[in-house]
């Protein structure tokens, strides 16, 4: 018998309201999830309490589902279970030149690296322009089992590292716009980033692009000659800032040599403007994320800058990014909701990143591990923790796509014959 505190008699009378009908019970499950911590930032749901998953979908999630009609049971004692993670800055573009991302020197295969950190969906950071996305769309995202999304470069090859990213002619607003709004679910936003230039042209290209489609500018601070006040000053409540706890020649930091954060980077988080974590290989210190967490400056959003070399260094993987901020002082729920429904509004995928009922069933259910254990930014500096998030279990579109230990494996029977 499960015994509630009263939070948790509360937060279950909660479940009865979002969920759907007790008599729902008698339908089918596909997958039944069994007394895990679950916590749904939409739903206003942290508490113990039962998940029930058919056809892809959320059946219902209350304070107790009875199994008689469940063709799986997990039991997630002990563990927390959330919606699937969304990782809105990688680079998964693997495809032909010319593009430096996507000719497999910097990009990464989504599937060998996104479910086992319980992560289902990603968005790709402008790797592709309008002249290549469906290309990228043909090759990666319609093979791939991870859901992948995009912010569509305002360079119409996306990263290609050299000139050609460079040439104003080629970042075209029109075509930009047209191939956003061909496909409207995938394209979640344009992307500045990796100028070479003094000029302004891109980045209010860019705006434009956003304008028209309603959609999200998502800026990086590869910008020479952009300083951090210049890029925040003109982007509008609901853009995207990404690495923003970087400081890699003292263009964009966040907080003062006396570790105060400035007050233009509070007025443009006060205004709407949302911060990406970016980590990356370069993209996060501890000498900006330690002061501006301490103050109240919290990512939006833990994008990771997934790519061949951020994946061998200090970011390791979302989770490990996640834990991160777990062990600067963030609290467990902000890092949770931050790993998905706060992303899935960023994108304006509110499909996503929730676990209402008739939802998309993506899920991860995580362990937190209490231990001993690193962490490292991108000058190689050490910060030790006692918390550490793991992927024990991530369901995608209602089936189990990684299971760390055999959460939904079937015992070993040795006596049957």
């Amino acid at each position: 018998m499960r015994l509630l505190n009263f939070k948790s008699i509360w937060n279950t009378i909660g479940l009865v309201l979002v969920g759907i009908p007790l008599s729902a019970q008698a339908q089918e499950i596909d997958l039944l999830i069994r007394n895990g911590h679950v916590v749904d930032v939409k739903n206003k749901i942290d508490t113990i309490a039962d998940v029930a998953i058919t056809d892809g979908k959320i059946l219902q999630v209350a304070s107790y589902i009875s199994d008689k009609h469940a063709k799986k049971v997990i039991d997630a004692t002990d563990l927390y279970v959330m919606p699937g993670l969304i990782d809105l800055h990688t680079h998964v573009f693997v495809g032909p030149k010319p593009n430096k991302f996507a000719d497999g020197n910097n990009s990464l295969s989504p599937d060998d690296f996104s479910f086992k950190a319980g992560i289902t969906t990603v968005v790709d950071a402008g790797t592709s322009g309008w002249r290549n996305y469906e290309l990228f769309k043909t090759q990666v995202i319609d093979q791939s089992r991870t859901r992948i999304l995009a912010f569509l470069n305002i360079a119409s090859n996306g990263m290609t590292g050299d000139d050609l990213q460079n040439d104003l002619s080629e970042m075209d607003v029109d075509k930009t716009v047209e191939l956003m709004l061909k496909y409207p679910d995938a394209i979640v936003g344009v992307k500045i980033g990796h100028y070479d230039g003094a000029e302004w042209a891109p980045f209010d290209r860019a705006l434009e692009v956003g304008n028209t489609t309603n959609r999200p500018l998502f800026v990086e601070c590869h910008l020479p000659e952009y300083k951090l006040e210049q890029q925040l000053n003109r982007m509008r409540p609901g853009d995207i800032i990404t690495h923003a706890f970087e400081n890699i020649s003292e263009r964009t930091p966040v907080v003062d040599h006396q570790g105060k954060v400035l007050p233009y980077v509070l007025a443009a988080r006060d205004r709407g403007v949302l911060f990406d974590v970016g980590h990356g290989g370069a993209g996060f210190w501890f000498n900006q994320g330690l002061p501006a967490v301490k103050q109240g400056l919290w990512p939006n959003s833990f994008g990771t800058d997934l790519h061949r070399f951020s994946m061998n260094a200090g970011m390791k993987d979302m989770l490990n990014l996640m834990s991160k901020f777990l062990n600067m002082g963030m609290p467990l729920k902000e890092v949770l909701a931050r790993g998905s429904w706060h992303p899935a509004r960023a994108i304006n995928r509110e499909d996503l990143g929730n676990l209402s009922p008739g939802a998309i069933a993506d899920l991860a259910i995580l362990r937190l591990k209490k231990g001993s254990f690193g962490y490292i930014d991108a000058r190689n500096n050490v910060l030790k923790g006692d918390r550490k998030l793991e992927a024990e279990l991530t369901i995608k579109n209602g089936k189990v796509v990684w299971d760390l230990n055999g959460l939904a494996a079937r015992p070993i029977n040795f006596n049957k014959e």
